[in-house]
């Protein structure tokens, strides 16, 4: 019997290049996990006409973890029904509030945690009869508590300093995420708390990023502070994430997008896929072992095997063999 479930979803564009490089690195490291593969996104509206349809949503549901590859076409950047509203639907559907966006290079440790199941992304949004259009940012107090929480946690487990971001000296909802912060910070009196305005947190990612141990912030803050983070140490290409949930399945993605222009090239990099699976197999099945000795391989691949976006000439499936090779070596 398989000890755990993990749905994998290709996606578009490289997604199923990647999706495939992790594959065979899960069956590698964890061969008693069972890979249950759906549709989502592009790929799934082409084929039900639904970014996501019911039995992806249930099979995830029912799994330990979801592990998914980016989702995107330029078919349907205009359409009525497009491949990003599954993505926020699962994301919705799982309640996965807390999106953990390591990004890591030389001196560089930060651990983004954005909220991302509120906020501006999920607010009510419209057009007036005048034509005036409108996004509302809204949090309850208990959205931000526990995603702070979970950062004061995390925090206190790494180098005990938490960097709370907001725009306090404009926004009602950031004065009340700064109170909540500070409510909390009691709990966790192992921990250093800063606060600092999401403006002047972009310059201090940018030119120092050294400083930061784990950031918290809410969900739009969240999206472009990380991708700063992600360019400082590397580029999307290098960059995963975790969505975590208090109550069911993680999900467990890349940042990158699709990249149609190279889809089916096999050039692209699947470091932040197999980044993203030894982040699942730490937060979402529990095999922190497991997810260190895939860190590492990925690692030595980028320093002996790098992809083109890297200066090499590695393919994707030359860059995975040689992460599943290091790993064999150092299990043996």
């Amino acid at each position: 019997m398989p000890s755990h479930t993990v749905v994998l979803l290709p996606g578009d564009g490289v997604g199923p290049e990647v999706a495939h490089e992790a594959r065979l690195v899960i069956e590698l490291v964890a061969p008693d996990v069972a890979l249950e593969e759906r549709l989502i996104g592009a790929a799934a509206i082409r084929a039900a006409g639904d970014p996501l349809p019911e039995e992806t949503l249930a099979a995830c549901r029912g799994a330990s973890a979801v592990l998914k590859g980016p989702v995107g076409d330029p078919e349907f950047d205009a359409a009525d029904v497009r491949p990003e509203q599954g993505l926020l639907r699962l994301r919705g559907a799982l309640d996965a509030y807390a999106n953990l966006r390591p990004a890591v290079q030389g001196d560089v440790d930060v651990l983004i945690v954005r909220e991302l199941v509120g906020g501006l992304y999920f607010g009510a949004s419209g057009v007036r009869d005048d034509g005036t259009v409108f996004d509302t940012c809204e949090y309850h107090p208990d959205q931000v508590a526990r995603v702070v929480r979970r950062a004061f946690a995390l925090a206190r487990a790494r180098r005990g300093a938490l960097t709370s971001i907001d725009k306090a000296n404009v926004l009602e909802t950031s004065r009340m995420w700064r109170r909540v912060v500070n409510e909390i910070a009691p709990e966790f009196p192992e921990v250093g708390v800063e606060h600092m305005l999401v403006d002047n947190a972009a310059m201090q990612l940018a030119t120092t990023p050294d400083q930061f141990d784990v950031i918290v912030t809410e969900n739009m803050f969240g999206d472009i502070l990380s991708d700063l983070a992600a360019a400082v140490t590397g580029g999307l290409g290098l960059a995963p994430s975790a969505s975590l949930s208090d109550s069911g399945p993680g999900i467990f993605e890349p940042v990158h997008g699709s990249a149609p222009d190279i889809a089916g090239r096999g050039v692209a990099n699947p470091t932040a896929m197999l980044r993203s699976v030894a982040l699942m197999l730490e937060h979402g099945i529990g095999r922190p072992e497991e997810a260190q000795a895939v860190v590492r391989a990925v690692e030595h691949a980028i320093a002996t095997v790098p992809t083109p976006d890297l200066g090499g000439s590695a393919g994707t499936v030359a860059f995975g063999a040689a992460v599943r090779e290091q790993l064999a070596l150092t299990a043996a």
